[in-house]
């Protein structure tokens, strides 16, 4: 497989309300993915600061917290639901002033001195729904506790010990990921506080959903746009020489996130509000093209590209399997490009052997662009010559079946690493015994981990112990079972160690910050995260 030769800073245009705009490629760094290095002076520094100020902001954080606690505990006693009074009775306002001096003090605290704004908040009768990007840590917090915004929060961070007691005050809308029924609730309750007229206070909603490294612009859920009133995006920066607030999906743990941030003597973060978006009559019919819009405003504001990754895309980046994809996957974009087909992974696992099947008989393994449209089924547009320029790498207009096939195995099932071997030694074994050469071998696992080039001789050489020049599906998995890393010895370090230096994390942290309550991407069914424990 491989990444067409265009901008590498450019990202495909979100198909809604992208105009005439040409899609573009993917973005330059996985956004799901952060690398952080320190150089010997850095390390030096944090050492210090461990031993020194570390200790101390991180009391005096804690302190602000447990003074802030008996003042939220008091005012948001009563019913969660019940509408605010309007106007405030006195007390509620000491205590909302109260509360916002120290939460700054914690930051403060914390190494962020100076908070920059730029713009101005709208009212709540203006905007009532903040949108806010991008997501990419949760010192995202930072105008939360500046505003006393309301939040969309898991239902589960209500439990947690003073913070969830802290969360309530600010009258969040909580959600579960895995309940149906939850998602469509809290799509009506936003819409029926944003069409309050003000009466609620304003909802700070993340659209994208998830943590990214703030490279780009995921696509935003349209759960904050189901209302159809005016938001006003928010756009945050934080310029620090060394990024240690990005906490998204691979790199850095909470933990070290948090010890790294507050071993710096002084931490920046900009919050620039925009103004306000008044939807059309088209973008209230049709939430994503009022989602995508907004998020071609605010990249443009950010300087940063958009692309039509998603949440969900992390599940594929991060499964857990033999075969670890490495940073810069075409199997992404591959994803992305289906889904803009209208062809979910998650609904074509049961065509797999349908194709396996088409792939097997040699005429039909390599095909052109109309014969590729008919055996997907679905009309030639310009979505399908982009996928199929995936696979055409010598630019012959015809494509090997047998690579789409091992493409959507992955993608349909992440972490199942043996079944999708499985199915590519039917279709590029041999009739008489099954077997393949390393040049089949070599295809199998290039397609399979999304790159262009992959250097198998050491493996290849490894499974053939008895130098037959060919290796059967029984003989990788025997070798398989023995070497569970042989991934690791044999492929990777020809593969990532000149193009990355990210490590494997031991398990993927799901951000749970800003749920995503859209109702049409609740993936009911699916397997669930690993929850979080940090």
């Amino acid at each position: 497989m491989r990444l067409r030769g265009r901008d590498p800073r450019a990202a495909p245009a979100s198909s809604a309300g992208a105009g005439d705009a040409r899609r573009l490629a993917p973005p330059g760094r996985n956004p799901f993915v952060h690398e952080l290095r320190l150089s010997a002076l850095q390390k030096a520094q944090v050492a210090i600061m461990t031993l020194t100020l570390f200790p101390i902001r991180l009391l005096a954080a804690a302190a602000m917290m447990l003074l802030a606690w008996p003042l939220a505990l008091v005012a948001s006693l009563g019913p969660a639901e019940q509408e605010p009074e309007r106007p405030l009775a006195l007390w509620r306002r000491v205590v909302d002033v109260l509360l916002k001096a120290i939460m700054r003090t914690m930051w403060f605290a914390g190494g962020f001195h100076r908070v920059a704004v730029k713009g101005r908040q709208a009212l709540p009768t203006e905007a009532a729904i903040l949108t806010l990007a991008p997501h990419s840590s949760y010192f995202d917090a930072i105008p939360v506790t500046m505003t006393m915004s309301s939040i969309v929060m898991k239902a589960e961070s209500r439990d947690i010990p003073i913070w969830g007691t802290l969360i309530k005050y600010i009258r969040p809308v909580f959600v579960s990921r895995m309940d149906q029924d939850s998602r469509r609730k809290t799509v009506e309750v936003i819409k029926r506080r944003a069409q309050s007229s003000g009466k609620w206070p304003q909802i700070m909603i993340f659209p994208e959903g998830t943590c990214t490294n703030r490279t780009c612009l995921i696509t935003f859920k349209p759960g904050a746009f189901i209302p159809g009133v005016p938001v006003q995006p928010v756009v945050l920066r934080y310029p620090n020489k060394l990024d240690t607030i990005t906490w998204t999906w691979q790199g850095p743990g909470a933990l070290k996130i948090l010890w790294l941030t507050l071993c710096q003597f002084h931490n920046q973060v900009e919050i620039e509000f925009l103004p306000v978006y008044a939807p059309s009559e088209e973008e209230k019919e049709d939430p994503t093209l009022y989602a995508s819009n907004v998020r071609h405003v605010m990249a443009e504001a950010l300087g940063v590209s958009v692309t039509d990754y998603t949440f969900e895309d992390c599940r594929l980046a991060l499964a857990e399997g033999q075969l670890r994809l490495p940073a810069d996957t075409c199997l992404l974009e591959f994803a992305r490009l289906l889904r803009g087909l209208g062809l979910k992974p998650e609904k074509l696992e049961c065509d797999l052997d349908r194709h396996a099947e088409s792939a097997r008989m040699k005429q039909s393994r390599s095909l052109t662009l109309p014969k590729f449209a008919a055996q997907l089924g679905v009309p030639e547009s310009e979505a399908l010559q982009d996928l199929f320029a995936l696979f055409d790498e010598r630019g012959r207009g015809e494509v090997d079946m047998r690579e789409y096939v091992v493409a959507l195995s992955v993608v349909c099932r992440p972490s199942q690493t043996l079944d999708t071997i499985q199915l590519a030694f039917k279709m590029y074994g041999s009739q008489e015994d099954g077997s393949i050469d390393e040049h089949a071998l070599s295809s199998i696992l290039k397609t399979a981990l999304g790159v262009a080039e992959l250097a198998v001789t050491d493996l290849f050489r490894a499974i053939d112990q008895e130098e037959k020049g060919r290796i059967t599906s029984a003989d990788f998995e025997r070798f398989a079972e023995a070497y569970p890393d042989f991934a690791e010895e044999h492929l990777y370090p020809q593969q990532t160690q000149s193009q990355s230096c990210t490590p494997t994390p031991p398990a993927p942290t799901p951000n749970g910050f800003c749920a995503d309550f859209s109702p049409e991407n609740s993936a009911a069914g699916a397997e669930p995260f690993r929850k979080k424990l940090d």
